[in-house]
């Protein structure tokens, strides 16, 4: 099964169930592992735009004596080297094609940069205009995929910061992580999409410096049983995966108790020993009413556990404390959770985190406080097993097709039927085939949505199916939901439909390439409504197939079908995906 086709520029094809044995438990969860020397790693390198985030935007600058740093800059990179983080500059310099200076003048600016804030590690400038059809200029990611391959790491374990959209979608395209720092030149709307946003760089060293310290405990341990929970959708067990991984590289054993809705997910996760079914009432969207038996066969199926200690991963406004009380009936001796509330004698780790983190790292940092931490061999990326995945249908053909999966469980993050149909027929008219999925009660929507030129997939049940379809992708075209998740932990790169009832910055792809479409500023935004509450879906229904087709040629699929006698439609990077900001 091959992974994410690539384009030029881009890295070869990885096949993710090579880089590890996929047994039950994870071929990187290993017990023996010596747990005094770990230390988890969230990001090595930190990759900075030029103009407007390091110093200020001189447009066409090629005079040093112009070169003004911006506020609190050398004290913020000096932070980032005392951390043991690299340090790289990524820059579109179109002044050199259009003859605004020279690349000896252009130097000269850089070591007077240099001079004022420090070295840097390297740097990796676009000298190409627009109009180029370059695979360097941001947005496009080859800037970043070129320092990340220069520092000896990849895009995943890099942050790139910059000052518009452009950073934005450059930093999201190669699977890096992207934190805006808006400038008066950064338009409202290119703030509302960012994934992350800090006031000045300062904060954003902050942010960065913050983010990585919380997965690192103060003291790692090693333990028999654990017991881990996430009781919740499918895309919420697939985020908790690298939580569950740490917890295994510690523990002798692990339970993962879920609920119904998370089953097939579950069944996927690397280093879980035992499944335990359970709906829980305080957490389900539609609970049955509260069963004073059911409470105490759940109680009496906890105490069957034996385990040692619980670590209960929760959404951020979900509690712990329910379940809590019932592992302390059941005699669990050491419970560790995120709780606001206080939560007297329920909790022996009471975690506490801010808002905004990605919830994979959320999770990853209550484990990291419980004592588990992410070994240094272990990327923080989704994982799931691949060794058991049936096989995907002939009918797709041979891997490098695009996925589109328009339904969704919350009505909110489905892609608007029409408009699914819509992108089949403009993705393959540019010579892309086009699978479309669905689940057993989504069979007349793909079948609507895949029309004369898809292949309809809708029917197939059970997570393990789709993420063999997947498996093979190019790219999954996806609103907010589980199959996004699905794809990440595949290493398949998503162009994501996302409705921003929930911050996109939390729940968005993780740690793989992706580029958001939708609009991010809707009056929806926030509103963790699971209905539209806004008549007509603006939120998705201005995304236009051009648009998507954009994506997928950003991520670097590659249009393998061209219909007879027809040559692929040309699109370049729409508006929407590039960000706006000055012409550097």
């Amino acid at each position: 099964m091959m992974f994410t086709p690539r384009g030029s520029g881009n890295p070869p094809p990885v096949r993710r169930d090579q880089m590890e044995p996929d047994q039950r438990r994870s071929g990187r969860v290993d017990p023996a592992v010596d747990r005094a020397v770990i230390r988890p790693v969230l990001f090595d390198a930190v990759l900075l735009d030029r103009d407007g985030t390091l110093v200020e935007d001189v447009p066409y600058n090629g005079d040093p004596e112009k070169v003004r740093p911006m506020p609190g800059a050398r004290a913020a990179l000096d932070r980032l080297r005392a951390a043991g983080l690299r340090l790289g500059v990524v820059t579109n310099q179109s002044g050199l094609a259009k003859g605004m200076f020279t690349a000896a003048q252009m130097r000269a600016v850089h070591a007077r940069i240099e001079a004022l804030l420090g070295p840097f590690d390297t740097w990796q400038v676009c000298p190409h205009d627009d109009g180029d059809g370059c695979s360097c200029r941001k947005p496009a990611p080859g800037l970043v995929h070129r320092a990340a391959a220069a520092l000896g790491t990849t895009p995943a374990r890099c942050v790139l910061v910059g000052d518009i959209g452009r950073d934005m979608t450059a930093a999201l395209a190669a699977g890096a992580t992207g934190l805006l720092v808006p400038t008066p030149v950064t338009r409202p709307e290119e703030v509302a999409a960012a994934p992350h946003v800090a006031r000045d760089l300062p904060a954003a060293i902050e942010e960065i410096l913050r983010r990585q310290a919380a997965l690192r405990p103060s003291a790692p341990r090693r333990s028999g049983t654990v017991l881990v929970v996430r009781s919740d959708s499918a895309g919420d067990v697939l985020v908790t995966g690298p939580a569950v991984r740490a917890v295994a590289a510690g523990a002798d054993r692990v339970v993962l108790l879920h609920g119904p809705r998370g089953r097939h997910a579950a069944a996927l996760l690397p280093g879980v020993d035992e499944l335990v079914e359970w709906p829980l009432p305080w957490i389900d969207g539609d609970p049955a009413p509260v069963d004073p038996d059911d409470i105490r066969r759940l109680t009496d199926r906890l105490a069957g556990v034996r385990a040692d200690e619980a670590v209960v991963f929760t959404s951020f406004h979900q509690s712990p404390l329910p379940l809590a009380l019932l592992l302390r009936m059941a005699g669990v001796p050491r419970v560790s959770a995120i709780s606001d509330d206080y939560p007297g004698a329920l909790l022996d780790v009471r975690h506490r985190v801010p808002d905004g983190l990605p919830e994979p790292e959320r999770a990853l940092s209550l484990a990291a406080a419980a004592g588990f931490p992410l070994p240094a061999a272990d990327d923080p990326a989704l994982r799931v097993r691949t060794d058991g995945l049936p096989p995907a249908p002939a009918r797709v053909g041979r891997p490098g097709y695009v996925v589109l999966h328009p339904g969704s469980a919350v009505p909110t993050r489905a892609c608007p039927p029409e408009l699914a149909a819509r992108i089949v027929r403009v993705l393959t008219a540019a010579g892309h085939r086009v699978a479309v999925t669905g689940g057993p009660d989504e069979t007349e929507l793909t079948a609507r949505v895949a029309g004369d030129t898809g292949v309809d997939l809708g029917g197939w049940t059970g997570l393990a199916d789709l993420a063999a379809v997947l498996a093979d992708a190019g790219a999954l075209v996806v609103g907010n939901t589980g199959p996004a998740h699905l794809a990440a932990a595949l290493g398949v790169p998503v162009v994501s439909l996302f409705a921003p009832t929930v911050p996109f910055g939390q729940w968005g792809p993780y740690r793989v390439p992706a580029v958001r479409l939708g609009d991010a500023a809707a009056p929806c935004r926030d509103t963790r409504a699971t209905r539209c509450p806004v008549p007509g879906h603006p939120c998705l229904s201005t995304v236009e197939p051009d648009h998507v087709l954009a994506a997928v040629r950003l991520l670097g699929v590659p249009a393998d079908a061209p219909p007879p006698g027809a040559a692929p439609a040309t699109v370049g990077i729409d508006p929407v995906i590039a960000g706006g900001g000055s012409a550097r």
